[in-house]
């Protein structure tokens, strides 16, 4: 029965995969860019969980779509129950039933760059 005594392919596969888990992640997502970004489509403004599904956006009564997602500051889902109470501000489209369908909770960045515009 032949055997490989050589370790030296294991050996540099491993050091290889040791080495990609080192190297740091990609500069875009060190600068606070989201991936994927937020479409240019989509509006700013203010949203407050009232009790989901309904919401005050921009102190308007509105309602989240059944496939709703909210995308907290790191590009996370977020659930609308645990965002009760707290007024953020967001970037956020529509369906075309006029339920808010997709919701980006702004960085501190984003919410400066939102309002100079």
């Amino acid at each position: 029965m032949n055997r490989c005594y050589f370790p030296v392919p294991w050996a540099l596969a491993y050091l290889l995969a040791l080495g990609a888990l080192l190297i740091p992640p990609v500069a875009s997502a060190q600068a606070g860019l989201r991936v994927p970004p937020i479409p240019a489509a989509a509006r700013a403004g203010t949203l407050q969980v009232l009790q989901p599904p309904e919401v005050l956006l921009n102190g308007q009564p509105a309602r989240l779509s059944p496939g709703a997602r909210i995308h907290g500051r790191d590009n996370l889902l977020l659930l609308s129950a645990t965002l009760t109470g707290q007024q953020l501000l967001v970037r956020y489209t529509r369906d075309n039933t006029g339920l808010l369908h997709q919701v980006w909770v702004l960085t501190e960045a984003e919410a400066r760059a939102a309002t100079s515009q």
